[in-house]
């Protein structure tokens, strides 16, 4: 057996996939305005499983989204992530959420480049670069946008812009040669399912004990005003 559940709590979407051998089998994601994993996240494993009629004894692992992304839908979703391992005795699988997020646009022959953008603070996102090889040609890194940004790096090959910090870029009309997608596109649990069988096969596994999201940066407060 080769039962995998998924869970993905990285922004406003919450989403949780089962996939069997790679392949995804039941799904269930919302997006909402506001977060709302704490009272989805459960409900919707719960579902999916009861789905495909599988019970929590036939997992042989769990795949989380790592970050980075929004501090509480990271905390949310790998304290769930680590409580089930705990519980049925399974492995950790944890997948760079940036990568997760351009793996449904790879194949695409007109782009050289892909680079996704998660939303951070301002006009700061959440980044990194991939070639059409799914190379990774800058690692995660946070950066505050210009309109000069990754031009060193891409010149004027056609690039494909994607996730929910992409608008922000398009609004300062980048000097690269710039495409982007029509609607928003979020991390996916669904999406995770060939790169967390991959780790599966070759037993990439986290240490429960140690393992944190990977948050990227400290978590910011907005100091109150009274």
């Amino acid at each position: 057996m080769a039962y995998i559940l998924h869970l993905e709590t990285t922004t406003q979407q919450c989403s949780v996939a089962l996939s069997f051998k790679g392949k995804c089998i039941a799904e269930k994601e919302l997006l909402t305005e506001h977060f709302s994993h704490g009272e989805k996240l459960h409900v919707f494993i719960q579902e999916v499983l009861h789905h495909a009629n599988v019970e929590f004894s036939q997992l042989d692992a769990i795949a989380i989204s790592k970050g980075p992304g929004s501090y509480t839908g990271l905390r949310i979703g790998v304290a769930a992530a680590k409580g089930l391992c705990f519980a049925l005795d399974l492995p950790l699988i944890a997948i760079q959420t940036l990568e997760l997020l351009v793996a449904p646009f790879f194949g695409n022959s007109e782009y050289a480049f892909f680079i996704p953008m998660l939303d951070a603070r301002r006009m700061e996102v959440y980044t990194a670069v991939f070639d059409a090889s799914k190379n990774w040609i800058q690692q995660t890194n946070a950066l505050v946008l210009s309109e000069h940004s990754f031009y060193e790096l891409v010149g004027q090959s056609p690039c494909l812009v994607i996730g929910n910090g992409a608008s922000k870029f398009q609004a300062i009309h980048p000097k690269i040669n710039a495409r982007f997608t029509e609607k928003v596109h979020y991390p996916s649990a669904k999406e995770m399912t060939q790169l967390a069988w991959i780790q599966f096969e070759c037993k990439n596994f986290e240490d429960l004990a140690t393992f944190e999201p990977y948050y990227l940066k400290d978590f910011q407060t907005t100091p109150s005003k009274k």
